[in-house]
């Protein structure tokens, strides 16, 4: 192959301005004229659209594919509502505690209201968490 599309390629702001420059262009020319393509031993020249079309979200800052957390494993994503255990307690998962940047051992005031729980925290900022 001739053309190495990873190392020729345009990406980010400069793919985005050169394809609003080709706008009367096709799809694949806009995908060629901005590095996309390879060219076989054969002299076949082929156009990487998946590549460019992925340049191109990328470039715009769309995220398409879901950030896993440090420890490498998927897990349940925040509903923001809780259950009261069998126990009567509730417990508040570490989605929401890493989301706040809260830490072991931080501390909060509860206040009770008609039908709320506030949490205030207390030594370091003034964010107030509710849970109704």
């Amino acid at each position: 192959m001739v053309n190495d599309p990873d190392k020729d390629a345009l990406k980010g702001k400069a793919l985005l301005k050169k394809v609003k420059e080709l706008e009367h262009l096709s799809r694949e020319e806009k995908a060629k004229t901005c590095g996309y393509y390879t060219v076989t031993k054969r002299g076949v020249t082929r156009v990487n659209m998946m590549k460019f079309l992925n340049a191109l979200i990328e470039a715009e800052g769309i995220q398409i594919d879901s950030t896993q957390s440090g420890n490498g494993r998927g897990g349940r994503s925040a509903s923001y509502r809780i259950t009261v255990q069998s126990n009567g307690n509730l417990l508040i998962g570490s989605a929401y505690t890493k989301l706040m940047g809260l830490k072991p051992g931080d501390e909060f005031e509860i206040s009770l209201g008609r039908k709320h729980i506030h949490l205030k925290q207390l030594g370091g900022g003034d964010e107030e968490i509710e849970d109704s």
